[in-house]
């Protein structure tokens, strides 16, 4: 990744100079050697058995500076805070694990304050997709319950080396849980989460087929949409998350 687009991305984290920063997936340190002159304490975790010596060895002389040769989906991210501080993520995520590490992330959004992180243009765009929209989905509506989600640019293949066949764009995810806005907040959240997995189990099926499926009585699904003011044929990506947790609390009596 060239100079330039290092940058921005560690400038997308803010002042982090009272701040421990999680890096995942470091690579060869580029983001990581700006960072370190910027953070209060920076933890690099870093897969590769062969890159993360390296990258103990390069930052040795920096005391600020931990590598922690660990995968981030097993890491307890919780435990990496101090003194009761949150967190700022950091990272380049692999396609085929990136919907895997933001659920991660969002699973400690009480330890974490912001994250920034580089995907696929096409992940990134469902992302931050909105109710209506083709791209809008699970993951739109999962990262929009924690989240608010701002695109910070996006970078063509030839910013990297070597160029991959596909734009990446960087998100900034600042954590902001709506589950007591939205009235789903304690117990209600992990249920809510399954209802809308349910809503978006089949993507070309109606919202009512999905609920339907997941074992929900058709008369109620009926009863409970026309009272959440949603069609009777719409489907999950078109309803926004106010409505859907309309229908949850409608339906569950909660």
């Amino acid at each position: 990744m060239d100079v330039a687009a290092c940058k921005a991305i560690a400038d997308a984290l803010g002042d982090v100079s009272q701040t421990t920063v999680v890096e995942i997936g470091p690579g060869g340190g580029a983001i990581t050697e700006i960072l370190s002159a910027r953070a209060r304490r920076l933890v690099a975790i870093e897969l590769d058995r062969e890159l993360a010596p390296r990258l103990k060895a390069q930052f040795a002389g920096r005391a600020s500076v931990e590598v922690m040769e660990a995968d981030v989906l097993t890491v307890d991210l919780a435990a990496l805070q101090q003194d009761e501080e949150k967190l700022a993520v950091v990272g380049n995520l692999p396609y085929y694990i990136t919907s895997d590490i933001l659920l991660r992330l969002f699973h400690f959004h009480e330890a974490i304050s912001r994250a920034v992180v580089m995907v696929q243009r096409e992940v990134a765009d469902r992302v931050a997709a909105v109710p209506g929209t083709r791209d809008y989905g699970l993951l739109s509506a999962t990262a929009q319950l924690y989240a608010r989600v701002e695109k910070v640019l996006t970078l063509p293949p030839e910013a990297f080396r070597p160029p991959p066949e596909v734009h990446s764009t960087v998100l900034r995810l600042t954590m902001r849980p709506r589950f007591a806005e939205l009235g789903v907040e304690g117990d209600a959240g992990p249920e809510f989460i399954g209802f809308l997995k349910a809503g978006f189990a089949q993507k070309r099926k109606t919202l009512a087929k999905n609920l339907r499926a997941a074992g929900f009585d058709a008369t109620r699904v009926a009863m409970t949409m026309e009272m959440a003011a949603i069609p009777g044929m719409a489907r999950a990506e078109e309803i926004e998350l106010e409505r859907m947790a309309r229908l949850w609390k409608e339906l569950t009596g909660r």
